[in-house]
């Protein structure tokens, strides 16, 4: 393959944003738009057994990702997968525990670096990649399809711990006690994400998100050195596979200055912001150098009534005339009501 991904651009409002243009129609998809809120997928992922072999079954997860457009016709499709994906092509043992989440082999030394493998497992990640080409061949021609791959911060937080925590206590210690150990891990996984999001651009995605769900936990030095950097050097290598690559970076907790920087400094088409951003501080920084993506609270999306509408016209009216994909500030909640998400898009599109 000569790394080239079709432009679509014409057709989908979301690559409009993601080229600095102001489509006529703001786009808008949500984060873990494919999921448990739909019952749809709860019947999928009965059916599937277990959260990993819908993930790695490219029918399952094809079929996941394109339920959300089916029932509600967003204007991108998210790759139906987990971040963690890429430490378990890495060889690291990985399970789901019903209602507590994910649980890893830690890797806490550079001994436990060493025993896993320097590129992923290409059986595993294979099965992701034909699932991304099984959904751009079914989508319609304006529906962008988003590839998708965990930070190199986020992504270690949960190898060092072997699981969430409530500040990631484990990682950040890691990184004052043992720096060069931490850098190793980085390294690896920014070597190892930017191939995982290269491939996914090959196998038919139309842009890519980095989520560095954990990167609010850093104090600003931190913030550049661990989310920063691994960030820019993740764009570097994918636009020297594959130039103009569009990729959108989610920096949850991320401070104004801290947002401002990373999108300067990574050149990223546009930035996540979650609920908390300061929306017009934000664009005052960055409006007209890239995107924005947001921010909508997901407590409103379950709210409903005034509280929604009032989110939602504040939003607009913020980001009124600037490059907008209109998103949640995070993941959409389990017990989130269909008919919010319904009356959502009524109201986004008039």
């Amino acid at each position: 393959m000569n790394g080239a991904v079709e432009d679509r651009s014409g057709t989908s409002t979301l690559l409009q944003a993601l080229t600095g243009r102001v489509p006529a129609r703001v786009p808008v998809w949500m984060m873990r738009q494919a999921g448990r809120y739909l019952p749809e997928y709860r019947a999928l992922r009965e059916k599937a057994g277990d959260f990993l072999t819908l993930c790695y079954t490219p029918e399952f997860a094809t079929e996941v990702t394109l339920q959300p457009i089916r029932r509600f016709g967003f204007d991108a499709a998210i790759l139906f997968s987990d971040i963690l994906v890429v430490p378990h092509a890495l060889g690291c043992d990985l399970r789901f525990e019903p209602g507590e989440g994910p649980r890893l082999s830690t890797v806490t030394s550079a001994a436990d670096l060493a025993g896993l493998r320097e590129t992923l497992d290409p059986a595993r990640i294979g099965k992701v990649c034909e699932a991304v080409s099984a959904i751009r061949a079914q989508l319609p021609r304006d529906v962008a399809l988003l590839g998708f791959c965990g930070a190199p911060w986020t992504v270690a937080t949960y190898m060092v711990a072997g699981r969430g925590t409530d500040d990631q206590m484990p990682a950040r210690l890691a990184a004052f006690r043992d720096p060069a150990f931490l850098e190793a891990l980085i390294d690896r996984l920014v070597e190892t994400s930017s191939a995982y999001l290269i491939a996914q651009l090959r196998a038919g995605a139309d842009a890519v998100q980095i989520f560095d769900s954990w990167s609010g936990v850093l104090d600003p030095e931190q913030f550049r050195r661990w989310t920063i950097r691994p960030i820019g050097r993740m764009v570097r290598a994918v636009r020297a596979a594959i130039p103009g690559a569009k990729i959108i970076a989610f920096p949850k907790g991320a401070s104004l200055a801290g947002l401002t920087e990373l999108a300067l400094a990574t050149g990223v088409d546009a930035v996540g912001l979650d609920w908390t951003a300061d929306r017009r501080g934000v664009r005052a920084a960055l409006g007209g150098r890239c995107a924005l993506q947001g921010n909508l609270d997901p407590l409103r999306l379950i709210a409903g009534g005034r509280a929604l509408d009032e989110g939602i016209d504040a939003l607009m009216a913020d980001f009124r005339g600037a490059s907008h994909i209109f998103n949640l500030g995070h993941g959409i909640r389990p017990e989130t009501p269909i008919a919010h998400v319904e009356h959502m898009l009524k109201r986004l599109r008039g």
